[in-house]
């Protein structure tokens, strides 16, 4: 089955990211045979003075493939991890949730979140409500209002950008479309249109490739290279991928 996690507020100035955190602890579930890692998503939430926040107010979602009969030693592992390794000072929540439990108004809560400000109490109803796991876990701990939004939205499927899938990192080349969709589990290569590019095509990767989520599809988006003898596409820069994901 898959379930969901989402983290939030696990970091402070000078320590690494919630994203960083949050591929160590997909990492570290697989190497424990507890559950696989399919992808992990970054959500951009709302900014605004009301909501302390680090450096960017984003949170994280993993998806992972688990066991049902493992989902006490899921939660208990990332509970252990968050408490173990979130910085001084910071504020982290947890949200697990099997893929059954998500419905429109957890989406709908993870939408908000990235529009008005929302509160602890709201949260943690809700969770309630539906049986999702939620918990704060260090410091003030708001940071279940962007765990909670964080599943929200990779549930709903059309926010945030790729901070994991197997070798995304380490991929660097020309392929072909089809090369890199089976090589990275994309789910299809597209223009910034939104046209699907032919298999045969060829595309230039480097260490900065990141798939965003577009209609529940994990979605690489390219542009036309500027020198069509070795390649036909690359994918679009960082700046970009930024200014639609944030």
């Amino acid at each position: 089955m898959h379930y969901y996690i989402g983290i939030d507020d696990t970091d402070n100035l000078e320590s690494r990211g919630t994203g960083h955190r949050a591929r160590q602890l997909g990492i570290m579930l697989e190497a424990a045979e507890i559950a696989r890692l399919i992808c992990i998503t970054r959500h951009q939430l709302l900014v605004h003075k009301d909501i302390p926040y680090t450096s960017h107010n984003s949170s994280a979602c993993l998806l992972m493939e688990c066991d049902p009969a493992k989902e006490e030693e899921l939660t208990a592992f990332c509970r252990d991890f968050l408490l173990r390794e979130s910085a001084p000072g910071s504020d982290a929540g947890l949200c697990i949730a099997a893929a059954t439990a998500i419905n429109h108004t957890i989406e709908n809560w993870g939408t908000n979140a990235k529009k008005i400000v929302l509160d602890k109490p709201l949260a943690h109803e809700l969770a309630n409500f539906h049986n999702i796991f939620l918990e704060g876990l260090t410091g003030e701990k708001i940071g279940v209002i962007g765990a909670l939004a964080a599943i929200g939205l990779r549930h709903a499927g059309n926010d945030g950008r790729v901070l994991w899938l197997p070798l995304l990192r380490e991929t660097e080349g020309i392929f072909t479309s089809a090369e890199l969709k089976n090589r990275l589990t994309v789910d299809r290569i597209t223009t910034k249109e939104g046209t699907e590019i032919h298999n045969e095509d060829t595309i230039r990767a480097d260490n900065w490739i990141r798939p965003v989520m577009r209609e529940n599809k994990i979605t690489l988006i390219v542009e036309k290279s500027e020198d069509d003898g070795q390649y036909k596409w690359q994918h679009v820069p960082k700046e970009y991928i930024k200014s639609i994901s944030n």
